[in-house]
Formats: structure tokens, C-alpha cells, sequence
């Protein structure tokens, strides 16, 4: 990673495999913000979306002038949330510097529109992909046919 990146939007599963390890995902977003980086934007699902706005919200504490968006695909989304993520998704959105909801209502496909709007908006992407299906696939494929920088851990 030697080359700036503006933008970096984070995509990962919603649960996250026994080999996910928080301190590459804090070394890759320092290493970002260090290289010039200061937006990032991730899209308000549990799991790796909600531990990697957690991590930029740390770096803040450091770095005071890199912003964090929340990407959210509907409004009440957090309907469908345990209560302990929920807490998360609250107290994370409480502190984002910028919200943007896709849409006012659920409907077929929200998520997909979610995650397109993620990498038409990044430079680089961080990403969490275990399996060959899901959302988290589809985003890091959307973003190889956009020819985005994709750093995967």
C-alpha cells in the first residue's frame, strides 16, 4: 500500500470465522489514514461493518480529521438487530459524522443498491470474504469489474 486512496469503504460477513483478526483490520485502516485516506464508509450491517466503524471511531480519538459515513441500505434496519447490536449500531451511528439512507423502505435488491453506492463512492475497498456467495461477494466482485483497489484480510 504506497499509493493514496481518498475514500475506503469496508464490506464483510455478517458473522465473522474464527480466523478474523481485529488487529490487521486496526493496522490496515492506520496504514490507510497514515497514507492519506480520510473518509471511510461502511454499510451498517452486523459484523465486520460494525467492528470496522468501531475501529475508525478509535483512530478518530487520534486522527481527528478523517470522517466516518454510515451507508444504510433502509430506514429500520436495526428493526431486524439482536439488542446488543442494536446498542452497537446506535451508539456508532450517534458518533458518524454523515448518514446516508438509500431508502425509505425495504425492497428486493436494497442491499445490493447499498453496496454498489459503497464502491462507486470508495477508492479502495477492505474486505472480509470467507464464501463465495452472499453480499459480501457480490461487492467484492462489483468492485474488480469497477477496477477498484481491493485490500482483502
Amino acid at each position: 500500500m504506497s499509493t493514496s486512496y481518498c475514500t475506503c469503504a469496508f464490506t464483510g460477513h455478517r458473522q465473522l470465522c474464527g480466523d478474523f483478526d481485529l488487529c490487521v483490520l486496526e493496522r490496515v485502516a492506520e496504514k490507510l489514514v497514515k497514507l492519506g485516506t480520510r473518509r471511510f464508509l461502511f454499510g451498517a450491517a452486523t459484523g465486520f461493518d460494525l467492528i470496522s466503524a468501531e475501529c475508525i471511531l478509535r483512530l478518530k480519538k487520534t486522527y481527528k480529521d478523517i470522517t466516518l459515513c454510515a451507508c444504510i441500505p433502509f430506514t429500520g434496519q436495526d428493526n431486524y438487530y439482536s439488542c446488543k447490536d442494536k446498542l452497537r449500531y446506535e451508539n456508532i451511528l450517534k458518533a458518524c459524522d454523515e448518514k446516508i439512507i438509500l431508502s425509505d423502505v425495504y425492497f428486493n435488491g436494497c442491499m445490493h443498491m447499498r453496496n454498489r453506492y459503497l464502491v462507486d463512492n470508495c477508492d479502495v475497498l477492505v474486505s472480509y470474504l470467507r464464501k463465495k456467495s452472499g453480499g459480501t461477494f457480490y461487492t467484492v466482485n462489483y468492485a474488480r469489474k469497477n477496477k477498484k483497489k481491493i485490500i482483502e484480510i
